[in-house]
């Protein structure tokens, strides 16, 4: 499983992923969800995606400077093994998502300190366990 090495892994807040409208989830993304997968929750940096299905987890990658190179990574959950999560506190503004998979890969996601990250650890517990 690759590593993701984007600015989803960055440490300014600037960087961390914030809440956005599923309406604004790149249009190709559809395109590569099963006919019965819904989008539940979905985040952004300055220019990447990372999308909470019901079945997986989407990482779009904008990459260059014309943005035209995007890369699409898949997570499914049932490949998750465990999962942490640490809320922001008052000088540590962000918080994080780790998900560490069957194959020993982890995932960490920094979100800014107004994402909810309790909810996010529900979602995640709905769908591994």
């Amino acid at each position: 499983m690759p590593a993701v090495s984007s600015s989803i892994l960055g440490e300014a807040n600037l960087l961390n992923l914030k809440s956005m409208k599923l309406s604004d989830v790149r249009k190709e993304i559809p395109g590569l969800m099963m006919n019965d997968e819904q989008i539940i929750q979905a985040f952004t940096t300055v220019r990447d995606q990372v999308i909470f299905t019901d079945q997986r987890i989407f990482v779009v990658n904008v990459q260059g400077l014309t943005g035209k190179k995007v890369s699409y990574f898949s997570y499914p959950y049932s490949k998750v093994q465990y999962y942490g999560i640490e809320t922001a506190g008052v000088l540590d503004i962000d918080s994080e998502l780790v998900l560490v998979f069957a194959n020993g890969a982890r995932l960490q996601f920094d979100f800014q300190s107004s994402v909810d990250i309790r909810q996010i650890s529900q979602l995640i517990s709905r769908f591994i366990l």
